[in-house]
């Protein structure tokens, strides 16, 4: 039964980091007036500055909002 047992909990602990959420950290803005943001998202697909850029870009602009910079990705 532990050989059985083993091999699972393994096998749990692999697959938990591919579960993990992909935050972002960003800076972004709106204009008239000036307000600057700086926030978190979580990101879907790849845990990339680039994924993100592209993700947030699109999300942002859709209410308003200038993406500035993405300072960090990481897994969650």
């Amino acid at each position: 039964m532990i050989k059985m047992i083993a091999p699972l909990a393994f096998a749990a602990l692999i697959a938990a980091p591919a579960n993990a959420a992909c935050v972002a950290e960003y800076k972004a803005k709106r204009d008239n007036p000036l307000e600057l943001f700086y926030a978190t998202a979580t990101i879907k697909g790849t845990c990339t500055v680039a994924a993100a850029r592209a993700q947030l870009a699109r999300q942002l602009g859709a209410e308003g909002l200038t993406l500035l910079k993405v300072l960090s990705v990481s897994k969650r």
